[in-house]
């Protein structure tokens, strides 16, 4: 039977390179001992002399070694070393034997290493990360084993990495058919003959469908069986209720069990449609989608999965119902849950593809600009790691679309076309027809490769891109090579490509905060819907120093919402809201760019003048405002699509209330603001009382500074102490600040960091010890706080 271990555990670290380090007996006295997942660039201090683009955090190379000793080895069976990703250009030794190299610091992969095991005795594995090409993203990226990794055993007769394909070509209210395929790999020296025995099960256990296939597997080979289960009175999969099934594959030889593995199955049906939008479960619905980087400010993007569950249950909250992994394979666990969460999914593979981009170094859009990129690798691995990533990811339901490129089409970054000196092109870089440029003509070739090697390997879901110049897509064959087209910020083309291409499937894979370019989603059932950029603010893609990120985000780095997350709320949601925020007067001067926010913020006092602008955030029919209990009004919101309603009030220190009422005038939410007084106290509270002794789980602990009332204190920039005792480490602390320039690695092993707007978060991590832990934070000044988690 298969085993599968968490091999993250008793590893050793050397920042920069070591030669010799590959060999089994190198001495690494002097290493530093680490816990993987880990990113070594988000240790570092931020610079000037690194690049904005990817955060002014430095790459690097890094080594890491284990050792290990196996009791016994499998008498007859297959060992296997899978990485889920190493950024970037990884090598891997075992016992100084050479296992490969990878370049792709997003792919996973795994190698054999049976023929290298010393049975009973020390083994060592070896792994050198390269990313001395610091500035080769976009955006930040992080450096080393930053993702699991897993020591899985098999026996010689089991399931293909990757070998299982689950399917549903029916799925109706009253029946079900789940059409699987299995690849079985034989590494014996003799033929076998299997039996492959397949099961589907509800969440409470119960079979529900069941079936098996014979096969002869060639020694040394693989063969692919293929059945299908039919259920009746399935329980459909969907964004409201994603209910799972499980599908366990069982190898028989001999009437033996040799593998068995288990897939998560979503029962659904979907559907796009060039005049009505998409479908799920053959009802339309609009996509209310964010893209999403893979870092999490402080943790670099060695994030564990506990944030993601966190963060994607707040954009939830908002409406969202759809993530775009842009613009590359994430984390594995990430998918897992998106099925478990109801969250819908276009999975993308490149942001670049025979060419490299700018990299912006002084800035973002400033100064002269780097090339270095993964396109350095992609005629040699594309196509491998394009068809790595469908065949790893294929059995989510919540995948619906396979990109195979972003903004790839960039005007004159690299690629030009004459079609740039004609109509309206936003987006580019310089302007016109460039004609030392590359033609982006080749574009269509490749696209229609890359199409190619995802339809082969799943021909259920659509192949997309995110295009930024449908213009030139259209005159090069890329547009044609997709089956659902994504455009990036070109929601004037809406109409008049969908006249032009009336059977192009369109949406907005990539879109500002705009109301209108909601507008643009709703009021056209042919538009499927959009990707606002971003989700959460990420490091990288930065302005001029010192800022090291993009606040394009409806959250912060620290997963707090920001005033846009309020607004967003109040356009996607039904259930009733009111969120109150204050600014200054507008005077006419204000900027309105792709990713322009709400302003207003939860705050009430003098800052914003003697005539603040008082705003509500709201889905209600009318809302009503108090000052101290003096009613300023009713009103109707009016503004940005009905969502805003807005007083201009004369301050006083006090109590701020809005209700937002129903159409009778009933009062169906509330929310208040309170002046604050001086700084006084720490509050924490937690996300969890309870902790599991795995060494993996996680709370998000969050310190604000508050008056002697209990009131948020919002300009607050304490500098925090934290002591944790007990069985917990503290992972890191961020408190959302773009322009704090404290380092990451000193503020965590220091455990001090400063507040930002009145708060810190902290992630605390358990051991593998059971216990009270007890975290206690302190400021100058402040009277501290203390709260006790357990951990079992």
């Amino acid at each position: 039977m298969p085993q599968i271990c968490l091999f993250n555990d008793d590893w050793k670290f050397h920042l920069g390179d070591a030669p010799g380090a590959d060999a089994a007996a190198y001495d690494t006295a002097g290493w530093r001992a680490v816990t993987l997942p880990h990113d070594f660039s988000i240790e570092a201090p931020f610079d000037p002399r690194w690049a904005s683009a990817t955060g002014f955090l430095p790459g690097g190379v890094g080594w890491y070694r284990k050792s290990f000793t196996r009791p016994d080895a499998p008498a007859e069976g297959r060992v296997f070393l899978h990485f889920d990703g190493v950024y970037q250009n990884s090598e891997v030794w075992m016992n100084g034997h050479f296992l490969g190299k990878r370049p792709s610091g997003f792919a996973s992969f795994r190698y054999d290493i049976s023929a290298f095991l010393n049975p009973g005795g020390e083994n060592v594995i070896a792994v050198k990360a390269d990313h001395a090409l610091f500035a080769d993203a976009r955006w930040y990226t992080g450096s080393g084993i930053y993702r699991d990794v897993f020591l899985v055993e098999t026996s010689l007769v089991h399931v293909k990495q990757w070998g299982i394909s689950a399917t549903t070509p029916t799925v109706t209210a009253d029946r079900a058919e789940v059409a699987v395929k299995a690849v079985i790999q034989n590494h014996a020296e003799t033929a076998a003959s299997v039996q492959v025995a397949f099961a589907l099960q509800d969440a409470a256990g119960t079979v529900v469908a069941e079936a098996s296939a014979d096969a002869a597997v060639p020694a040394g080979g693989e063969q692919a069986v293929s059945v299908r289960l039919a259920i009746t009175q399935p329980k459909r999969w969907s964004v409201e209720t994603p209910h799972l099934y499980t599908l366990s594959t069982e190898v028989l030889v001999n009437g033996a069990v040799t593998d068995r593995e288990e897939t998560a199955v979503g029962l659904r049906s979907f559907h796009f449609d060039a005049a009505d939008g998409f479908f799920l479960n053959d009802e339309p619905l609009k996509l209310k989608g964010v893209c999403v980087h893979d870092d999490a400010g402080a943790l670099g993007t060695a994030v564990p999965i506990k944030v993601w569950e966190r963060r994607l249950r707040a954009l939830q909250a908002a409406g969202v119902n759809a993530v775009r992994m842009a613009h590359n394979p994430h984390l594995p666990a990430l998918y897992d849950l998106c099925d478990q969460m109801g969250l819908l999914v276009q999975d993308e593979a490149f942001d670049e593809w025979e060419l490299g981009k700018r990299k912006w170094i002084s800035g973002w859009n400033v100064g002269e600009a780097g090339t270095d990129g993964p396109f350095a690798h992609f005629g040699e691995w594309g196509e491998t790691d394009l068809r790595e990533m469908v065949q790893a990811h294929r059995n989510h339901p919540s995948i619906i679309m396979w990109s195979i490129g972003n903004e790839i089409d960039y005007p004159n970054d690299p690629y030009t076309h004459e079609i740039l000196d004609m109509g309206n092109n936003p987006q580019i870089y310089g302007s016109g027809f460039y004609p030392g440029l590359p033609h982006s003509n080749r574009l269509g070739v490749i696209a229609a490769k890359l199409a190619a090697v995802v339809r082969e390997c799943d021909p259920t879901r659509p192949v997309t891109a995110a295009l930024s110049a449908a213009s030139v897509s259209n005159e090069t064959g890329f547009a044609d090579a997709l089956d659902v087209v994504g455009y990036n910020y070109q929601e004037y083309r809406y109409p008049e490509d969908h006249t032009k291409y009336p059977d192009r499937v369109l949406y907005g894979s990539e879109n500002g905060m705009r109301t209108e370019f909601w507008a643009a989603v709703a009021d056209n059932p042919f538009i499927s819907g959009q990707f606002l950029w971003t989700g959460i603010d990420y490091l990288g893609e930065a302005g001029k120093w010192p800022l090291h990120g993009s606040s394009s985000g409806l959250l912060d780095l620290a997963g707090l919402p920001k005033p846009e997350y309020h607004f967003r709320r109040a356009l996607w949601t039904t259930e009733p809201m009111i969120a109150l925020g204050t600014s200054a007067q507008p005077d006419g001067r204000e900027t309105v760019a792709l990713w322009t926010h709400k302003s207003a913020v939860p705050v009430w006092d003098a800052a914003g003048g003697s005539l603040p602008r008082v705003s509500g955030y709201t889905n209600c029919a009318r809302a009503e405002l108090f000052l101290n209990g003096q009613s300023l009004g009713v009103k109707t919101p009016t503004e940005d699509g009905g969502h805003v309603v807005s007083w201009d009030v004369t301050y006083a220190p006090g109590t701020l209330t809005v209700h937002g009422l129903d159409t009778g005038g009933g009062i169906i939410a509330t929310d208040t603001l309170q002046t604050s007084g001086p700084a006084a106290v720490l509050s924490l509270e937690a996300d969890t009382d309870t902790l599991q002794a795995d060494g993996l789980d996680l709370a998000h602990v969050l310190v604000s500074v508050r008056d002697a009332a209990g009131t948020l204190v919002y300009d607050a920039a304490h500098e925090i102490a934290w002591n944790i005792s007990g069985p917990a480490r503290l992972l890191g602390l961020e408190n959302g600040d773009l322009g704090s320039l404290e380092d990451y690695r000193t503020s965590r092993d220091t455990g001090v960091r400063r507040a930002f707007q009145g708060r810190l978060l902290g992630y605390v991590q358990a051991t593998h010890d059971a216990g009270p832990v007890t975290i206690t934070v302190t400021a100058p000044g402040l009277v501290p706080a203390t709260l006790t988690l357990q951990s079992s």
